[in-house]
């Protein structure tokens, strides 16, 4: 998260990954630790920073992911790229510390690097080379040079081996070459062609094959390694998302703004519309752009929303949290800034325009803001399941609260709805419909409103024969179907994040092809297409 400091980071990440076994002491220790050991003891106030704030650079970034990532001390570490954006210094620095810590936990790391540097290179124990989907060497790393040579290909004096070994191979410059000149064949394919021969026969290939075919007749053990427990992890992640929101200023803070621009606008537009025969429409149109405008505009935080899922998609991945947990905590977070924005903006409309006075009338008004804003957050969490690009999932967002505004039953009578389609069903699947009418029941109802003259009318009245409003239950049973929808929306989300956990590898089997030849002795790890 750009908006955490490197302490705050590792810290966070610390009390969700470590076991509750564990004390707090002990957990922010192994973070200390860590911090030492990839040498970011003098950014741990910094902000990490991002797109659109200066932070920490580039390589203290990659470090800061290796950090989260090694806390565990687990048994087999994936690094794609660790030296990438670092100089030669930091390179070696960051991947000693790791091999040591990999000889102290008994851990075994894989890293794919392009183009490291002699010291770091030396630091390998084991060296796989790939070519055009062909091995071109799998063994010690201390073999690979004499290999080379054996086979024509000598390392020259004073020269980076890795250097060497990439632009014995590398192709691509010489492909080039072979198109202007036709009658001279590339240099690149023969080397690789002799390589490939030579690795194929060696008995280094043999040794890699019979590893690995003991390695796949040996009893498959999973090892879980506790980590903190629910209570925890929802504490922590609510603690964590809460600060974010909190500097974020895209989140709520400049939503916070508009709202209440907007508020004091609308207030005196409507400014103390009285009890005459007008202020039935102005009432009407007043309560209708609360109950859709200001909620359609809570879209504006899902860029940022968008953002907090690529965090949460890499975390669950590696095993941090579940879906369950991430629901939670960023509705126990989101809920005090949503409440805030309902009440301040909600506060100004409200009285400037000359709603009922009553305590009791404001609080619910209030609670309905809150709960529409709730929902339109609900629906932009499934919406981001699905479109994940921020741009296409606002213009969906806003597409579909679109649609449930015109069948709200303010446009067109509820009674005048095509009953197919528009009535049933999205009449009342629409959240704007519960809201609406809810404000009606709650500003009309002991209202007494003056038509002409002596001529008076009731509040409930209207609201039955005008606006069409279903009156056969109480205010607060609107209220509770929005309640209800808020939960739906989220379980709706927790199912669809379970279903593309389904859907997705399936997919990807029904179209993936491999075309490419399988790396010479792990071919046997290498899933069936």
């Amino acid at each position: 998260m750009a908006t955490l400091t490197v302490r705050e980071a590792i810290y966070y990440s610390a009390q969700i990954q470590l076991p509750d076994t564990m004390t707090m002491a002990e957990k922010l220790r192994r973070a200390d630790e860590t911090v030492r050991e990839m040498g970011l003891t003098g950014t741990l106030d910094t902000r990490i920073g991002g797109r659109s704030s200066k932070g920490i650079s580039g390589g203290q970034q990659k470090r800061l992911s290796i950090c989260l990532d090694i806390l565990t001390r687990p048994r087999l570490l994936f690094l794609d790229e660790p030296t990438s954006g670092l100089d030669s210094a930091a390179s070696f620095h960051v991947m000693s510390r790791i091999i040591g810590l990999a000889a102290r936990e008994g851990m075994t790391v894989v890293a794919v690097v392009h183009q490291p540097c002699s010291e770091v290179f030396e630091l390998f124990h084991v060296l796989c080379l790939l070519a055009a989907g062909n091995t071109i060497f799998f063994g010690p790393a201390s073999m690979a040079a004499e290999f080379f040579a054996s086979n024509g290909y000598p390392c020259p004096p004073m020269r980076n081996p890795s250097d060497h070994f990439l632009r014995t191979v590398n192709k691509d410059f010489d492909k080039e070459s072979e198109d202007r000149l036709r009658c001279m064949p590339a240099v690149a394919d023969e080397a690789i062609d002799i390589l490939v021969n030579s690795y194929k026969s060696s008995n280094t290939s043999e040794v890699a094959k019979q590893d690995m075919r003991h390695i796949n007749e040996m009893d498959r053990v999973t090892i879980r390694r506790n980590r903190a427990g629910f209570i925890t992890k929802t504490l922590v992640l609510t603690r964590r998302s809460f600060v974010n929101m909190y500097r974020d200023i895209g989140y709520y803070w400049l939503r916070m703004a508009i709202y209440i621009s907007i508020s004091a606008c609308l207030g005196t537009i409507f400014y103390n519309m009285g009890y005459g025969s007008d202020s039935i429409r102005a009432r009407s149109s007043m309560l209708m752009f609360i109950s859709t405008m200001l909620t359609l505009m809570a879209i504006g935080g899902f860029p940022s929303f968008v953002e907090d899922m690529k965090i949460f998609s890499r975390e669950r991945l590696n095993g941090h949290y579940g879906v369950t947990i991430f629901v939670i905590s960023n509705t126990l977070s989101s809920t005090p800034y949503l409440l805030l924005i309902a009440i301040i903006p909600g506060a100004i409309a409200y009285y400037l325009s000359g709603l009922q006075r009553q305590i009791e009338h404001f609080v619910y008004f209030t609670l309905v803001l809150c709960s529409c804003t709730m929902l339109v957050e609900g629906l932009m969490m499934i919406v981001a399941t699905i479109v994940p690009d921020f741009l296409m999932g606002i213009i969906t967002g806003a597409g579909i609260q679109g649609i449930m505004m015109l069948t709200s039953g303010f446009f067109q009578l509820p009674n005048s709805l095509p009953n197919i389609v528009w009535k049933y069903p999205m009449y009342y699947i629409s959240f704007h419909k519960y809201a609406l009418q809810g404000f009606y029941k709650n500003e009309f109802s002991g209202l007494v409103l003056n038509l002409e003259g002596p001529i008076t009318v009731s509040g409930e009245k209207v609201i039955a024969e005008l606006f069409q409003v279903e009156t056969g239950h109480s205010k607060w049973v609107d209220l509770a179907v929005l309640c209800g929808m808020i939960m739906t929306y989220r379980l709706l989300f927790v199912v669809i994040i379970k279903v593309l956990d389904i859907v997705k590898p399936i997919l990807k089997g029904m179209t993936f092809r491999c075309n490419t030849k399988c790396i010479h002795g792990i071919e046997n790890l290498c899933a069936p297409s």
